[in-house]
């Protein structure tokens, strides 16, 4: 089986490239895949932020978030690019803070690396 890192990099208000990475995060799991991390990146951070309200007609996000969090894996967050867009550091559940160093060096233990723009 293979083991893979995926990046997000879209904002919340583009969910569709977040509901393909949750689907995908979902669908590899499920085959027996694993998934080492993911990581939000450039203006993807927002999806951690808790005042970010998600109307009832769209895709419930947040809370498919928290499911992939639940299911073991590793949601990390760009400091850097949280920090330059004003995200606070100390609310940011389910994801973890972490730097690029973190990133790469998870994303080269992995077999694949694959971003969702």
């Amino acid at each position: 089986m293979a083991s893979f890192v995926l990046s997000l990099h879209s904002s919340q208000s583009d969910y569709t490239s977040a509901m393909n990475l949750i689907h995908f995060a979902n669908a590899a799991c499920d085959a027996g895949h694993s998934i080492e991390a993911i990581f939000l990146y450039q203006d993807a951070v927002w999806h951690s932020s808790p005042h970010i309200v998600t109307p009832s007609d769209e895709y419930p996000i947040h809370q498919q978030w928290q499911k992939l969090a639940d299911r073991g894996l590793n949601l990390l967050l760009c400091v850097t690019a949280a920090e330059k867009r004003g995200i606070n550091l100390n609310s940011t559940a389910p994801f973890t803070v972490a730097g690029l160093a973190e990133f790469a060096m998870t994303t080269a233990k992995a077999d694949k690396w694959i971003q969702f723009k």
